[in-house]
């Protein structure tokens, strides 16, 4: 795994460009620290930091340029299936001097284009240099698992890995985008393609950007997920179908030429990752787990029994104590604000795993697309609610009722106001409601000056709305799950993995995200993902063979964080700090009363607006981070 940045000619003429791309390299170094090198010419200068997985070897040193000379890419990611690809290309006549997957990139891309994107299973984000043409090709892997940041200004460009490559560049201003603000508050996380930034965006997943040598700019979506039902086997053949690729996933995922283990919680996807893996290895699997104090969030126990199931070499970690120092440091390595809460104890399970491996392969995406999370469950009844409902109590009566009950303090009522305001809408809106952690009339309540005046008639449920609508299904879940991995999956659960990952360069690897998996889920009908009540049905029945019943059928508790616990006790005292000082952010943004009354109640017992408030504290630690200064 790697870091990559790259500037343009207008950006080279108004700075030193090689010491330009040195300081982009040694910002996001963590990412690769194993090497770093550069190319440059009249009108592109690309950066790499390496982290060496596969041919550790100078034969997999980028920037690395094609057979013939005309191709120069910096690459981040793996390309699982670059055994295969390389075999079809020898048979053509094509010869490596190497053994990395780089090399088999370049040479597909010498031979098919931009085409040859559709042939690489793997995660990736990548740029190429055509001396040529004088042209830029840059592209982001399906589902967004390896982050692209592009800089824009004029004829200015500038690319990374992560945005704090990109604050190095001359001329990149720390502008706040404030509807970015109000989306990261609504959502806990920035969606794409927005930053937090005015002028940096993402490129989105699955799309690809060409720069022509005039400087035109055309960004095309070249993957997307359709959720036409087009299988409908029996039960039995699917679940073998899926339990085999499921299996080949893993197997993929385990080529390296470094140690390799796994993160494991004890639940259902993790454990499938782990099972496998013991499976198809001739030695123990290095397992990874992290736990809290507070047993309502501690999973060790069943992970531990995962681990003696497969005789896996296990290791576990407690987060205790005062973990106030960890969330300032970790905070850095977001670059916009993120609130997450199960954040750090992903920093911890990949700190602790790269003390022993240099890969680890983790669960993530069985939830997205076999619908494992209980929103989901939530969003169903709601559906079932709403049908039954006549359209003249469903709005104004329900959303006028919705209105009455707001700004209770008592956490029930909030409850019920947002069902029924939910119930009040569209099928879209009832799903963003479902998505969101601040609520549209607080929000009014506490921005202020100019954030209040740009966002006052902003809607952050627009991206929500727009993926929803534009899933290729009429099936309203079908809808909510292709909107999850168009937002909540690339935007939340990869850049949390990623970033927590590469701050202890670590590499990690989610077989369960293999395109063919999410493909073949989207492709089932929704009664095998959900059925009489129960999630992910198909991929259980899948690995029957495999996990015990008390695996498989055990309730799901989540990765998440005791905060609102820890905002009563040990980080009351940096909240206040951080939160209630003459400097801080929300002094500029936020009115003080409803944020005090809001403090005050959550201090008294209340729990009803735990995650406005972590929200709000994660802002100031990342302002205090990248724009106090």
């Amino acid at each position: 795994m790697c870091g990559i940045a790259g500037i343009n000619y207008a950006v080279m003429r108004s700075c030193d460009a090689a010491e330009t791309l040195g300081r982009m390299g040694r910002a996001i170094e963590h990412r690769g620290p194993d090497a770093g090198d550069q190319f440059l010419c009249d009108s592109i200068g690309l950066r790499h930091q390496r982290l060496s997985i596969l041919d550790t070897s100078e034969h997999g040193l980028q920037p690395m340029h094609s057979p013939s000379g005309r191709f120069v890419t910096v690459y981040n990611g793996e390309i699982y299936n670059f055994k295969a690809l390389r075999d079809d290309l020898e048979a053509e006549g094509v010869r490596f001097s190497g053994h990395s997957d780089t090399e088999v990139l370049l040479a597909l891309y010498e031979r098919d284009g931009q085409d040859c994107l559709h042939l690489l299973n793997g995660m990736f984000a990548l740029a190429i240099w055509d001396k040529q043409d004088n042209s830029l090709f840059m592209a982001r892997d399906r589902l967004g698992k390896k982050p692209l940041y592009i800089w824009r200004e004029g004829e200015k460009l500038a690319f990374a890995s992560e945005i704090k490559a990109l604050l190095e560049v001359p001329g990149v201003q720390r502008r706040l985008r404030f509807d970015a603000v109000k989306d990261f508050f609504t959502h806990q996380y920035v969606p794409d393609p927005k930053s937090i930034f005015e002028n940096i965006e993402k490129l989105a997943p699955g799309h690809c950007m060409h720069i022509n040598a005039a400087g035109a700019v055309n960004v095309r979506q070249w993957w997307d997920v359709s959720f036409q039902t087009t299988r409908n086997s029996s039960d039995e053949e699917i679940a073998e179908e899926l339990h085999a690729l499921v299996e080949d996933s893993v197997k993929l995922r385990m080529v390296s030429d470094v140690p390799l283990g796994a993160f494991l919680s004890g639940g259902v996807d993790s454990s499938a990752v782990v099972g496998f893996m013991a499976k198809n290895s001739t030695e123990p699997v290095t397992s990874c787990s992290v736990g809290f104090e507070s047993e309502a969030h501690d999973e060790t126990v069943h992970a531990r029994a995962v681990a003696e199931l497969f005789s896996t070499d296990h290791r576990e970690f407690k987060v205790s104590g005062d973990v106030s120092e960890s969330l300032k440091s970790v905070a850095r390595f977001f670059d916009e604000p993120f609130a997450d809460p199960s954040f750090l104890p992903t920093f911890f399970v990949s700190r602790m795993a790269r003390q022993a491996v240099t890969v680890a392969l983790a669960g993530d995406g069985g939830d997205e697309s076999f619908a494992g999370y209980a929103k989901y469950g939530v969003f169903e009844r709601e559906l079932q609610w709403r049908s039954h409902i006549p359209g003249w109590v469903q709005n104004p009566v329900l959303s006028l009722t919705a209105n009455w009950l707001t700004g209770s303090s008592t956490s029930a009522v909030q409850r019920a106001s947002n069902l029924f305001r939910s119930l009040s809408c569209r099928n879209d809106t009832g799903f963003f409601i479902c998505n969101s952690f601040f609520r549209d009339d607080l929000w009014h309540q506490l921005a202020k000056g100019e954030l209040a005046a740009a966002t006052q008639d902003y809607d952050s449920a627009e991206n929500t709305c727009h993926h929803f609508n534009n899933a290729n299904s009429d099936n309203p879940l079908s809808q909510a799950l292709y909107t999850d991995l168009k937002t909540y999956l690339p935007g939340d659960i990869l850049v949390k993995v990623d970033r927590m990952s590469m701050a202890n360069s670590l590499e990690c690897r989610a077989p369960l995200l293999d395109y063919r998996i999410v493909e073949f889920a989207a492709s089932l009908p929704m009664n095998m993902k959900r059925r009489d009540g129960s999630s992910k049905y198909i991929l259980k029945k899948s690995l029957g063979k495999l996990l015990p019943d008390g695996i498989l059928h055990r309730k799901k508790m989540g990765f998440e964080s005791p905060i609102a616990q820890w905002m009563r006790t040990t980080l009351k005292s940096t909240f206040e700090q951080s939160v209630f000082n003459d400097k801080a952010a929300n002094r500029e943004l936020f009115e003080q009363a409803p944020l005090n009354m809001m403090w005050k109640q959550h201090q008294s017992g209340s729990n009803t607006f735990v995650s406005e408030l972590w929200s709000i504290f994660m802002f100031e630690l990342w302002w205090q981070q990248y724009m106090a200064s």
